[in-house]
């Protein structure tokens, strides 16, 4: 794992040793996530990378990562005291590739239906639902939250992965999974992958033009889940090279 971690590709060193090329990302802070475990994967593959709130220097980045774990509510009201909401949709809207990680995945809904009813970011129409007592194949209750390692399945044509963050990765690959909500977008088109919980199947990733978002933990699921920061890095330079 730590082999891993540390293998630099020869263009990735070019980038490093010319930092006016290296793209920047900003790494939305509202007080919630795995912020640094992000930007660590970030620097791993290449990319400079800012933790920060600044409405400035999110629209100004070449990328936008919105992570974040814990309360859809809380974290939407957290947005707004820090006036953050229409500057993520004018980011998401403006052609930058945009990542979404866990609750940030949830965050660009409609709508959740956690403690009560809350209005998302709304850049995806669709609503964030609690598992429903899911069991496994033996009719045995599984625990919510859903923890722990889980694969991920393409959703449409074989080559659905192509040109976006799954890019390279296999089908039925395994991720790094903690939520007990789940994303249920209303166009089916834009579910990327889609995971098994017992009986319920889920959307754990999606994608509509330069906007992305998982489920699952990329930062925490080994060489896998660093190929998705790997083929971020790639989408940014493919954008800027074709300005």
């Amino acid at each position: 794992m730590i082999k891993e971690l540390t293998v630099v590709t020869a263009w990735q060193k070019a980038l490093m040793h010319n930092n006016s090329s290296i793209p920047e990302v900003a790494i939305v802070d509202y007080g919630i996530g795995n912020l640094f475990s992000v930007k660590h994967a970030c620097t791993q593959v290449g990319l400079k990378s800012e933790i920060t709130s600044s409405k400035e220097k999110i629209l100004e980045s070449d990328a936008v990562i919105l992570p974040g774990v814990g309360a859809f509510g809380d974290a939407m009201e957290t947005l707004a005291k820090l006036d953050l909401i229409d500057t993520l949709k004018e980011a998401a809207l403006s052609g930058k590739p945009f990542l979404g990680i866990c609750l940030g995945m949830q965050l660009i809904m409609s709508e959740s239906h956690e403690f009560g009813r809350h209005e998302g970011l709304g850049i995806f129409k669709g609503s964030v639902v609690r598992f429903d007592n899911p069991v496994d194949d033996k009719g045995r209750k599984l625990k919510v939250p859903h923890v722990g390692w889980n694969r991920i399945y393409k959703s449409r044509h074989p080559d659905t992965w192509k040109d976006t963050v799954l890019n390279e990765l296999d089908d039925k690959d395994f991720m790094y999974f903690v939520h007990s909500f789940y994303v249920k977008p209303d166009n089916p088109d834009v579910v990327l992958s889609r995971s098994q919980y017992g009986n319920v199947e889920f959307c754990s990733s999606l994608n509509y033009k330069n906007i992305y978002a998982c489920q699952f933990h990329p930062e925490r699921s080994g060489s896998k889940g660093l190929q998705i920061y790997r083929n971020l890095l790639k989408i940014i330079l493919d954008k800027r090279d074709a300005r």
